[in-house]
């Protein structure tokens, strides 16, 4: 438990898990404050703070101290089109974001992965998200932890 008031930086807020991670952030005591930028608008609350736009553009524009960082960040293939589309979100942007998180200071980041993540594995999807892995480990974090679920089940709003 941290006693401190705790400034959170999440990527992912609008996708299946970000959502209901938002929604426990936003009501926990020991978070004052939630930077989570989102391609559409987010329901207001006094400890959200919500640049809308492309994450990619957002990123260098994000400002002020982060304690620790979530990522929720992912795609489908299916969804992106293309496997370079799908590497682009799911290795490249969860790179840029861990690397902005810890510029803002973060000491804790934590990622969704996969189950069956490995950088040598035969399966695209399951060496992209090895790749992401071995590369955030490679970015040395006071603390990392990465989240290894089966499939994600739910109801998704398409962004």
């Amino acid at each position: 438990m941290y006693l401190t008031p705790q400034h959170i930086l999440l990527a992912g807020a609008t996708g299946l898990t970000g959502e209901h991670l938002l929604d426990r952030l936003l009501n926990e005591p020991t978070v004052s404050r939630v930077l989570a930028p989102t391609r559409r608008p987010l329901a207001e609350h006094p400890h959200l703070e919500n640049p809308v736009g492309d994450l990619t553009t957002l990123l260098p524009l994000l400002g002020g101290r982060v304690d620790i960082a979530f990522c929720c960040l992912g795609t489908t293939i299916k969804q992106a089109g293309s496997q370079d589309a799908f590497k682009a979100v799911d290795l490249d942007l969860v790179l840029a974001f861990a690397t902005r998180a810890r510029e803002l200071g973060a000491r804790h980041l934590l990622v969704i992965s996969a189950i069956g993540a490995d950088p040598k594995s035969s399966t695209f999807y399951n060496r992209t998200k090895g790749e992401m892995e071995q590369a955030l480990r490679a970015q040395d974090w006071p603390q990392l932890t990465i989240a290894r679920p089966s499939l994600l089940v739910g109801s998704r709003t398409e962004t």
